[in-house]
């Protein structure tokens, strides 16, 4: 084992003369007093390891010893994480006494004495590979797939399997022999490095299939695909993160990932009090019991944010390789991206933009890039959507992160501080928001065949619609009222009512906050159907009034459910209103 000694600090990043070889981001141990450090190596000049540490330097001092672990930062995996809170090291949160953390304190992330019930998939001579399906044990009501290690390379045959019965994450449930004749014995745990991509698949298609997410600007205009990406960028207080809950409760998706990534405390607590008393609607069980929380709050080091990206990532690419379907939520990456700049600038890097890596938008691109829709080996299809904040300093979305994140996310939700002080929810701009998913012709064709086959022509033509109206409006305010002819004030309220009827939606609202795709496929058609009515009004009063009869009428169908009584009472009260 390499062993070095401390010869240099500045902040977390701290330099170590070593007496041996040592690997690029290899994770080091710094012996401070009682307390071992963890840390990771960042760079390496001759003799010399530069180290960012994982906790707190303070009282750290010049010449205390350090230990090479050999290995870079690892998660373990297994049966037992969902439903549990970790930090960005996998550390269980709630196995910590006390409001702060203690430095230098890390716990085991799996239970070691829970008993599972395993039963064998595989079979005695059966041929298998990394990634490949040798038992299974129920975990919340998901199958959970106990694999071959992730770490193997080429063909193995299965020597032996164990019965169906209960057994530990420690335990013996296979063993496995290579070409060379050695024997490999297999628990129902393994690790990977978290900055190593789990590439345990066949092929990394082209997302097709719609995420329904129940958030009619999402879904209908802008819609995210299974696999796909998106990210939301927007002010303070334009509400990032209850776009994210809501997003998170209601999407099509098996498991839920959510890393807060340098959030600040209070939101955080917010998450760890609110999510086990929510109700999966999807199962109607409790929705903690599907989901996963990395949490790493802004007073965390900085260090410990950086990492938590990556320990969210590769335990969505483990449960990917299951064949489940992952949602991944981080808040923030600009967070995320801050950490990489500061810790760039203790290197004395060259700065690129807004002092941040040169190498950012390689970065970020590298981290997206490893979401997608995978077909396994065993034909089975798995994937991992992520969906990111970003925080921009003001609101400019022109700053480093934002440009770069576009470049490589697929779907834009552009959260605009106008609209939210206009308590406009979700404060999605829709004109400045875009989904590329809407070009794939993949998509077309899946939409076509399963929702409608002119929906991309209609959702295209309420975005010029909204494009319009906007124009319009920014004429009234120029010249007036009676500046402007009457068919501009009809534009501009057909304009209105797509957005009150369509866009808005009350996150808390029993029926609101979730709606189906029938429901917005209806919706989508009764609005293309009064937009595309010819009105003659004599006065912008005339046009102004008759339209907030309509906007009253169709929001009151959006918060009926489908196809009720009640429903059908104001179809006919529409109808009316039409004639």
């Amino acid at each position: 084992m390499t062993k070095g000694i401390v010869k240099g600090i500045v902040s977390n990043l701290v330099t170590v003369e070593a007496d041996g070889p040592v690997l690029q981001n290899e994770i080091c141990y710094i012996l401070s007093g009682s307390a071992r450090l963890m840390a990771e190596v960042i760079k390496i000049n001759g003799n010399d390891a530069y180290v960012q540490v994982y906790e707190s330097t303070r009282g750290l001092k010049v010449g205390e010893a350090a230990e090479f672990s050999g290995h870079m930062l690892e998660v373990t995996l297994g049966p037992g994480m969902l439903s549990r809170n970790y930090d960005g090291l996998q550390n269980d949160l709630d196995k910590m006494e006390g409001t702060f953390l203690k430095r230098g304190e890390y716990t085991f992330p799996l239970d070691e004495h829970k008993r599972w019930d395993f039963r064998p998939l595989a079979h005695v001579g059966d041929l298998v590979k990394s990634g490949s399906w040798l038992g299974e044990v129920d975990e919340n009501a998901q199958s959970h797939k106990i694999m071959t290690p992730f770490s193997l390379n080429g063909q193995y045959v299965v020597k032996h399997i164990a019965v169906a019965g209960a057994y530990t994450v420690r335990d013996t449930v296979a063993v496995l022999t290579g070409a060379d004749g050695n024997d490999i014995e297999v628990c129902m745990m393994q690790k990977w490095p978290v900055r190593r991509a789990i590439t345990t698949y066949r092929e990394k298609p082209r997302p097709f299939r719609l995420l329904e997410t129940g958030v009619r600007i999402i879904d209908t205009f802008n819609p995210v695909l299974e696999g796909g990406t998106g990210f939301i960028p927007g002010p303070f207080g334009t509400g990032k993160t209850v776009l994210q809950h809501a997003i998170s409760k209601q999407a099509e998706a098996d498991i839920v990932i959510i890393a807060a990534c340098g959030e600040r405390a209070n939101e955080v607590v917010e998450i760890f009090a609110e999510f086990p008393h929510l109700e999966d609607p999807h199962t109607g069980r409790k929705l903690m019991e599907r989901t996963i929380i990395i949490a790493n709050t802004s007073n965390m080091p900085v260090a410990a944010r950086e990492a938590s990206v990556y320990t969210a990532m590769t335990i969505g690419e483990y449960y990917r390789s299951m064949g489940l379907k992952v949602l991944l939520m981080a808040d923030s990456t600009s967070r995320w991206a801050q950490a990489l700049r500061e810790m760039s600038n203790r290197l004395e890097e060259l700065p690129g933009p807004d002092a941040f890596p040169m190498d950012l938008s390689a970065i970020i691109s590298n981290f997206y890039g490893r979401a997608g829709y995978v077909v396994l080996n065993n034909g089975h299809p798995g994937s991992i959507t992520f969906i990111g904040t970003v925080s921009p300093a003001g609101g400019n979305l022109k700053e480093p992160v934002t440009e770069n994140t576009k470049k490589v996310a697929r779907c834009f939700f552009a959260l605009e501080q106008d609209r939210a002080d206009k308590k406009r929810y979700p404060a999605v701009n829709p004109i400045d928001s875009y989904s590329k998913y809407l070009e794939y012709p993949e998509f077309q064709e899946y939409i076509a065949q399963r929702i409608a086959p002119d929906w991309t022509e209609k959702v295209n033509e309420l975005k010029t619609r909204m494009q319009r109206g906007k124009e319009i409006a920014e004429q009234i305010n120029i010249l007036g009222d009676d500046g402007v002819p009457v068919d501009y004030h009809i534009t501009f309220w057909k304009s209105e009512l797509i957005d009150f009827v369509l866009l808005q939606q009350d996150a808390f609202d029993k029926i609101d906050a979730v709606t189906p795709i029938e429901r917005q496929r209806y919706m989508l058609e009764l609005v293309i159907r009064i937009c595309r009515t010819e009105f003659t009004f004599n006065t912008f009063a005339d046009v102004m009034d008759h339209f907030k009869k309509l906007i009253n009428i169709c929001k009151q169908m959006n918060y009926s459910e489908f196809k009720s009584e009640r429903f059908k009472t104001f179809e006919k009260e529409l109808a009316i209103e039409e004639e």
